[in-house]
């Protein structure tokens, strides 16, 4: 008896460590929380902007360590602002508090932003594509045009992620189309899962997928949230066509310096592999002939993409209208290609979620003034004011491109940053300086997410195949963002300076 009571406290003292060990990292991010509320209010930052800081930390923490799940932390952070902003005195009247009503109506805010409903919509169009299984016979298609030559099945698979990054708005749903056809192809053609052409074909197709995020504005969620910011706080909006002519040729040279930096780093071990264009047949002869549906989501999927490179030019639509008409006729009897029922099980709510908090957290981060304080300090610490159009991208460039390392979401690296940015630039005193196009080429920064596979959804995806290891994908994503860091300052010293961004 005497040893049972003597056991007791010693199970006790190993419970809490291990508790601890297991929750580290939530418990570092209220810590962060609890660090920002306990410091002296700033001169110049009102109470609710401290408060909006201290949240702004907790999230960066939960976000950058993964402490909980996007949706969960989403909630978290909704409630956290909703709390600290209803007891925190009204920066306009700081006379009269906010109510806890006022403060859940702003953490809300994001679910208002027309680019939110765009992202919904795009999610369903993927959804649709994956239902259908349109992408899988376009990826299919090109693959068997561009033969069965290991350089050419490179090219292959880079064109097909060109192609459906136009039809697809959805980095996460393009990969997980494309990854396993290509894992299909590899296995097909009886080649090692492990050998140096499998890691190739894996590593080009996941970095080609990023790359294209930049090129398209519907590509990506990311680049939703950098609209939704520069509508609602410079109340302006970023056409589908405009993006294009600004985006599509560094995005067109980056899918050249891949093709090159994939070949002279990871070379195939053989030329050619034999069998290939009976794989890719065997493959499209197992999808059968194009049904109905998959005509009909052709069809509306073109014509989508006319309303989108045409808006502001043949028409007043907005692409927000557009998408969300196009995933209504989707859903139509007779016309549509699929039901609720199986498109729901298909939609990542939780992404959708994370994005209307995301822009709520930084929509109240700037009437707070919380971001024009803490853009205060970085443009004081880099020494902005002084410097030119290109090197204020150049020195935010490199920032985004290191913080980046503590992301696996472009989305959520996104919602935090944007609006600092803005803040930054409408702070910057360099003559001629847009805001609205230095905070769009520091989105297209925000996708250089290559470095890591746990960088992005995408990159996770393609190592669970198991075709590479990290240090290949390390390697050659150091190569290739190095690329994009010169190419976006040659650019912004070029042909972005002759648009007006820089």
């Amino acid at each position: 008896m005497a040893i049972a009571e003597r056991e007791v406290p010693t199970t006790q003292s190993v419970a809490v460590p291990n508790w601890l060990f297991k929750n580290w990292r939530l418990i570092a991010a209220i810590a962060v929380l609890i660090a920002i509320l306990q410091l002296p209010t700033p001169v110049g930052l009102p109470l609710a902007g401290q408060r909006m800081l201290a949240v702004f930390g907790f999230a960066v923490t939960v976000w950058i360590t993964e402490a909980l799940d996007y949706a969960v932390s989403a909630v978290v952070i909704a409630a956290l602002m909703a709390v600290l902003l209803g007891i925190s005195p009204n920066v306009a009247n700081p006379k009269v508090m906010y109510g806890t009503g006022q403060g859940l109506t702003m953490a809300m805010s994001g679910f208002s932003n027309t680019a939110l409903t765009l992202v919904a919509a795009a999610l369903f169009l993927a959804a649709a594509m994956t239902i259908t299984g349109l992408d899988r016979r376009v990826a299919l298609l090109v693959l068997r045009r561009v033969g069965a030559r290991t350089n050419r099945i490179v090219i292959g698979s880079i064109i097909v992620s060109i192609v459906l990054a136009f039809l697809v708005p959805s980095a996460t749903a393009r990969a997980a189309a494309v990854i396993p056809i290509m894992m299909g192809v590899v296995l097909a053609f009886g080649v090692d899962k492990r050998s140096r052409f499998a890691g190739l074909m894996m590593i080009t197709t996941v970095q080609a997928v990023s790359i294209w995020n930049v090129g398209i504005k519907t590509a990506a969620a990311q680049n939703m949230i950098a609209v939704g910011f520069i509508q609602t706080i410079l109340h302006q909006d970023v056409t589908w066509l405009n993006w294009l002519i600004a985006a599509a040729p560094f995005s067109i040279l980056m899918s050249f310096g891949l093709y090159f930096i994939m070949m002279i780093m990871m070379p195939p071990e053989t030329e050619e592999l034999p069998g290939g264009h009976d794989a890719v047949d065997k493959a499209l002869n197992s999808l059968g002939p194009m049904t109905a549906k998959e005509k009909r989501l052709l069809a509306i999927s073109l014509t989508l993409l006319c309303f989108w490179s045409t808006e502001g030019i043949l028409h007043s639509f907005d692409s927000s209208t557009t998408t969300t008409v196009a995933v209504a006729v989707l859903f139509l009897p007779y016309i549509g290609v699929m039901d609720w029922k199986k498109a729901n099980a298909l939609i990542p709510w939780g992404s959708v979620v994370l994005f209307g908090v995301g822009i709520g957290l930084g929509t109240v981060l700037l009437q707070t003034q919380a971001a024009q304080w803490l853009a205060g300090l970085i443009v004081d610490w880099f020494g902005l004011n002084h410097l030119t159009g290109v090197a204020v991208l150049a020195v935010m460039a490199t920032f985004l491109v290191v913080i980046h390392l503590g992301f696996a979401s472009a989305t959520a690296l996104a919602s935090t940053m944007i609006p600092i940015i803005i803040a930054v630039m409408e702070k910057v005193q360099t003559p001629g300086l847009s805001v609205i196009g230095m905070t769009i080429l520091l989105q297209f920064v925000i996708s250089f997410g290559f470095i890591l596979p746990v960088n992005s959804p995408q990159g996770m995806l393609a190592y669970g195949t198991g075709t590479f290891i990290v240090r290949d994908f390390v390697r050659t994503g150091i190569a290739i963002t190095v690329l994009a860091y010169v190419l976006t300052l040659i650019f912004g010293a070029t042909y972005w300076h002759w648009l007006g961004y820089v």
